[in-house]
């Protein structure tokens, strides 16, 4: 069974600083045809800072798309076409955290809403974290607090529905599963 769409038109809705939206005519693979709304993303980077004393690093912000308070790992979207994903790791580190990483390691990538969005995250581990002298400033329109949590901690912070988001939730269960390996 083929389960291609084939774009018939699309019509940009809507270009902003963050996403773009369009809606596109697609055929189906019935032959059919229906509307999809999609977003498309430049993709992000997010990051699993660890101390040396085995604290992970979250960052603690207002999300005004769900109304509340989270805390979230470190992460930022990829700002330039000519940035590569690790590029973005490190520069949201430093900007977010004032520090940066001896050593940076891909864990993984994902589409975080493939029903609607083209986002694409990347998920670093950061190691042999260091502070910056002079730190590349935090974006004007973002209020976040560093919060440094073991694991037990940030495991109950999850279990509190204070840790609620996809990419956090992904970095606490391989930070578990790193752990009952060791």
């Amino acid at each position: 069974m083929e389960f291609e769409e084939k774009t018939l038109s699309s019509q940009s809705i809507y270009k902003g600083n963050l996403i773009d939206f369009a809606v596109e005519t697609v055929q189906l693979p019935n032959g059919k045809t229906a509307k999809r709304e999609l977003v498309k993303h430049p993709g992000a980077v997010a990051i699993m800072a660890i101390t040396d004393d085995e604290k992970m690093i979250f960052v603690k912000q207002y999300r005004k798309a769900v109304d509340q308070v989270l805390l979230e790992i470190p992460a930022g979207k990829i700002d330039f076409t000519d940035e590569s994903p690790l590029e973005t790791g490190k520069r949201e580190l430093e900007e977010e955290t004032g520090l940066s990483a001896e050593v940076f390691e891909l864990e993984t990538s994902f589409f975080t809403s493939p029903g609607f969005a083209d986002e694409l995250i990347y998920i670093y581990t950061a190691r042999e974290l260091t502070q910056v002298e002079t730190p590349r400033a935090q974006d004007e329109d973002e209020f976040i607090e560093l919060v440094y949590l073991t694991f037990d901690e940030a495991w109950d912070a999850y279990e509190k529905h204070l840790i609620y988001d996809a990419k956090t939730v992904y970095a606490l269960i391989a930070w578990k599963l790193k752990k009952a390996t060791e």
